[in-house]
């Protein structure tokens, strides 16, 4: 190669047409995502709009079975992922290298930080509904299987998941969800101006 190629460049050294398409495509979602960040309940009001979307077609349709349960076990490891801390404490036991959660009640306090942020755990879930809509546009994805087999194992799968989960929040005594930061009442100001 020498010393000006690179990937997407053309034989005159200038970016291709495509490259700058898809550049200039990737700067505008990369835009609107930005964009979207802080409205944190309209976007999950739409993802759920997308997931109910999802479920009304896979039932007219009577089929894609497999997408849904693909796309229920990934939602699932999202929200595991969304619910663990960034460091398991289960690992720091045996190594004094970093920070841990406190477990005891005169410990340090220190924030929860999740090892999937809730705007990426956003973005997956709804690329992966968006993904598995695309899926039931194609017959080599509807593979016959019998469903409630795979509902009754999705939701022991649920249960055992969320089952050691919980005992794993309760043994290192974290909750993943806070409300926002603690406001402090002070005196109220009766309103009386001193006079001088």
């Amino acid at each position: 190669m020498s010393e000006g190629d690179s990937v997407g460049d053309s034989v005159h050294g200038k970016p291709s047409v495509v490259y700058r398409f898809f550049t200039r495509l990737g700067q505008i979602y990369q835009s609107w995502l930005d964009k979207s960040t802080p409205y944190t309940a309209v976007r999950w009001v739409v993802t759920l709009g997308l997931s109910f979307v999802y479920m009304i077609r896979v039932y007219l349709l009577q089929g894609w079975y497999i997408v849904t349960y693909a796309l229920g076990i990934y939602h699932l490891n999202l929200f595991i992922a969304f619910l663990s801390p960034k460091v398991d404490p289960s690992l720091m036991e045996d190594s004094d290298d970093g920070p841990s959660l406190p477990t005891k009640q005169n410990e340090e306090f220190r924030p929860f930080i999740r090892r999937l942020p809730e705007f990426k755990f956003w973005h997956a879930a709804t690329k992966g509904i968006l993904v598995a809509m695309v899926c039931t546009f194609f017959d080599a994805f509807n593979v016959p299987v019998f469903w409630p087999i795979l509902v009754m194992y999705f939701i022991m799968l649920f249960c055992i998941t969320m089952k050691r989960q919980i005992k794993h929040m309760i043994k290192y005594r974290y909750i993943p969800f806070t409300h926002g930061k603690r406001k402090y009442k002070g005196k109220e100001d009766v309103g009386k101006a001193f006079a001088s």
